[in-house]
């Protein structure tokens, strides 16, 4: 019996995996040690200024705060710098000048813990590069990776060892360099022992980056393997819908926790378009599902990503501005949200009486949208810095769905596979009902056959044999002249002509050695009386397929009237049986040591009609019989072919 899992089985395994999932993030958490984050300070008060320079420089592995210029202004954190309208220009981010903000934290007069420290935070959002003073000297260096700095999705993480010197922690420096026209935005910030900080560190970076990229990860492996089954399935176009569903998935997510080895223009096109590909399939694979084409809100959807992903070709340069990320991510956002939403909701209601599975995908397309909602605001500085970019979580969704619809299908598939087995066995079982029945009438009538066939076979061997000889001898005792000896041989020989034919219907299972040993049974009483010694001298032979109650009789007579010969022609004081095994045969022979006759003279005369008789009887079962006749006894030989047929040669 196949095994097959039970929805309870299913439920525990579901089970374990979520509880692995919380048990990492609960080990997250408490990774590290047990001081209490109330051991650590919590920095919400700064000052900042912004400083315009030439270009991109390395920090100074020493600064002194004052010398920078005296135009510090308060501020609270969580901080977003607002952009200026004379900021916002063509070209913005492209080589040229910079600026750099600076934002500078005072400890000064507060109760430090004691101990190595650490300083948390949440977000630093900048398009640039990143550095970090204590007491002036630089702990913390981020340089710029890509269009889009993870800094936007990883937390600030630096542990200040007593590098920084004997002198207390007074004083935190935090240099960002950046384009005028990148929004720059800072979370508030911690300041502890590292053992009380790493485990809310551990879980932003696990939630936030860690968590998605895994998903994003299991999404694109589903994705490779609907494409392998696509390869073999060509016609069914929704394993290569899923393949790009899954792959642009992955690249459109690839800014939430990837640095990688690409220019700023690419990486920035590709992060952006990937999000209009990846909406642009779902409406294809929402079309499939509900079977309306839409062809003029298709042709819109596919006409608007390719134009846009053709206009923001980085080699192009068709939009001047595109390199300002500050314009391009908010203008993305809003136009990706827009087309998601329309897709959502026209989908939605094409698909509410027509398919479960484009309900599903609709009401999962419309959570990607809202969980693209926050990200959005982020970027705008809409909300604060220290909010969550739930868009990260959109693949993870999208999977859930996907896993969903795949979930069902199989579970249909199982449904309708048992449905079809069922089926099939009632037919089965209605069509063995009915070959039972005419199997069933076919056997009473092969028994009806069978026994109309062995009543004639019986009738005719008692009329050729019994009836002949009973025939004969009421003509002898009506004409008088015989004696009664004469009569009592005849009934005798009539007695045991009743007899083998009794012995015939007798089953044998196809050993003619069975069958022999019959005919000895029947013939030792009769040769007791004559002083004739009988010599049995058989040996194993191999079963006759084809030896059925009709030849068994035949082969029955044969050898009766062989050794009936004996008995009346030849005086004979000792008879000899013997077997043997041919290539093809078996053979019988049985010798007498009385008088020989001449047998040619026999076959071709009245009185060898019982030759003729034996002759005819062996050719009905493709045998064989010879007669060798001397002065000194006489040999007589049944060939008996192994299988029908087969005659020697």
């Amino acid at each position: 019996m196949r095994y097959r899992p039970t929805p309870l089985f299913a439920n525990a395994v579901f089970v374990f995996s979520v509880a692995l999932l919380v048990a990492v993030g609960v080990w997250y958490l408490v990774a590290g040690g047990t001081p209490p984050l109330s051991a650590s300070l919590h920095l919400t008060q700064a000052d900042w200024q912004r400083v315009d320079a030439p270009g991109f420089s390395a920090p100074p592995s020493t600064l002194d705060s004052k010398a920078l210029p005296d135009t510090w202004q308060r501020v609270v954190l969580p901080l977003a710098l607002p952009i200026l309208p004379m900021d916002v220009r063509p070209q913005a981010d492209a080589a040229g000048p910079i600026r750099t903000t600076w934002v500078k934290l005072s400890t000064q007069g507060q109760p430090l813990p004691s101990g190595p420290l650490a300083l948390y935070g949440i977000r630093v959002k900048t398009g640039g590069t990143i550095a970090v003073y204590a007491n002036g000297r630089l702990v913390h260096r981020a340089q710029q990776q890509g269009q889009l700095w993870n800094s936007l999705f990883t937390p600030l993480w630096v542990v200040l060892d007593k590098s920084t010197g004997d002198a207390p922690l007074s004083e935190i420096l935090i240099r960002v360099e950046h384009s005028p026209s990148s929004r720059v935005a800072l979370s508030s910030l911690w300041l502890g022992p590292a053992e009380a900080l790493r485990g809310r560190y551990y879980v932003r970076q696990w939630l936030q980056r860690e968590l998605p990229a895994t998903l994003n990860a299991a999404f694109l492996v589903v994705g490779l393997f609907a494409l392998l089954v696509w390869f073999k399935r060509r016609h069914e176009m929704a394993y290569l819908l899923f393949f790009n569903l899954a792959a642009v998935s992955f690249v459109g997510h690839l800014h939430y926790y990837a640095d990688l080895p690409i220019t700023q223009g690419w990486f920035a096109w590709l992060t952006a378009n990937a999000l209009f590909w990846l909406v642009m399939v779902l409406h294809l694979f929402l079309c499939q599902l509900h079977g309306r084409a839409l062809i003029g809100l298709t042709r819109a959807v596919v006409g608007t990503t390719g134009v846009i992903s053709v206009l923001t070709l980085p080699v192009l340069g068709v939009l001047p501005v595109f390199p300002s990320t500050s314009l391009l991510v908010p203008l993305v956002y809003a136009i990706v949200v827009l087309m998601a939403a329309t897709i959502c909701l026209v989908g939605g209601i094409y698909a509410w009486r027509r398919s479960r599975e484009g309900r599903l995908l609709a009401i999962g397309l419309g959570v990607c949208t809202l969980l693209g909602v926050p990200d959005w605001l982020l970027h705008n500085d809409v909300i604060s810095p220290e909010g969550w970019f739930l868009g990260a979580y959109t693949n993870a969704v999208t999977f859930g769905m996907f896993g969903l619809l795949m979930y069902r299908r199989y579970v249909n598939a199982i449904g309708e596979v048992e449905q079809l087995n069922a089926g099939l066995a009632q037919r089965l079982q209605a069509r063995e009902a009915e070959l039972e029945l005419s199997h069933q009438q076919l056997r009473e009538a092969q028994v009806r056959q069978t026994i109309s066939d062995e009543r004639q076979r019986l009738m005719q061997d008692m009329h050729d044999g019994l009836g002949s000889s009973l025939i004969s001898a009421i003509r002898s005792v009506e004409h008088g002249g015989v004696s009664e000896l004469k009569v009592s041989q005849i009934l005798k020989d009539c007695l045991d002509d009743l007899k083998l034919t009794i012995d015939s219907m007798e089953p044998v299972e196809a050993d003619l050695l069975l069958l022999l040993a019959t005919l000895r049974f029947r013939l030792e009483p009769r040769l007791e009386g004559t002083g004739i010694a009988l010599l049995w001298e058989v040996q194993e032979l191999p079963t006759l397929a084809w030896l059925d109650p009709s030849s068994a009789l035949h082969i029955l007579r044969i050898v009766q009237e062989s050794i009936a010969n004996i008995l009346r022609h030849t005086r004979a004081t000792e008879i000899r049986v013997s077997t043997a095994l041919e290539a093809d045969g078996v053979r019988v022979c049985i010798e007498d040591n009385g008088q020989g006759f001449d047998v040619d003279k026999a076959l071709g005369t009245a009185t060898g009609r019982g030759l003729h008789n034996q002759q005819r009887r062996a050719q009905a079962v493709d045998g064989t019989v010879t007669w060798l006749s001397e002065p000194a006894g006489t040999q007589f030989t049944l060939w008996l072919p192994l299988k029908r047929g087969a005659l020697a040669t």
